[in-house]
Formats: C-alpha cells, structure tokens, sequence
C-alpha cells in the first residue's frame, strides 16, 4: 500500500469510527502530516487528499472506496476498534485497530506496523 492510500485508508476509518469530520492524518513513519480529510454520516464518508487533489468517497453503505490518485478499489471493513480491508492498486490485505484518534494499521504488503493519529 502506498503512504498516500494508508492515509486515506486512516482518515476514512478515523472520521467512521467517530462519526465526524477528520481533517489531517499524522504519519509517524513518514513524521508528517498528511494532507487527507474525511467527513463520515453513518456508514458513508466523503473525502479529500489535498496532496493529490483527489477525492475519495464510499458508497453502497459500505466503507468501501475508490483511490482516483491510482485509480483502484480499496475494500475496507469497519468492525467495533477493528478494521481490514484490501488494496486493489497492490493486491494486498491490511488490518488494524483504532481507538480514539489512534490508529494502528498492518500492511501485508510490507510486513509492517505503521501508527497514525487523526
């Protein structure tokens, strides 16, 4: 997955697990704010990667979205503090949880733990 799909993938999971808007994502892997913003009501969310500047958005009552900057499905599942989902752009799974503003994301790809916060 790339840096910008995680911070999309966390921005969306952040603004649905607390029903709000989410306005940037910190990166600690990268030590930088990324630029992606995500607005939630119920189960769809809008969003923006001002990095890219392209729009993502889930729709169908899933989180489910499409990445216009790769122009690739990411499927994404939100259960409880858990999440998964697949990134269609790099054939690959990735879980995590979320708690608070905190979210921890496993890459099968890389094989790495990345922490974001919103």
């Amino acid at each position: 997955m790339t840096d910008a799909t995680r911070a999309r993938v966390a921005a969306t999971i952040a603004a649905a697990a607390k029903q709000s808007r989410v306005l940037s994502v910190y990166d600690y892997a990268a030590g930088r704010y990324r630029r992606a913003s995500a607005d939630a009501s119920g189960r769809r969310v809008q969003g923006f990667d001002y990095d890219s500047r392209t729009h993502f958005s889930s729709s169908g009552g899933t989180l489910d979205f499409f990445d216009y900057e790769n122009s690739a499905h990411v499927q994404l599942k939100l259960e409880g503090n858990r999440f998964s989902g697949f990134d269609y752009h790099t054939s690959s799974h990735f879980s995590g949880t979320v708690s608070g503003s905190s979210i921890s994301l496993y890459d099968y790809q890389t094989g790495r733990h990345y922490s974001l916060s919103s």
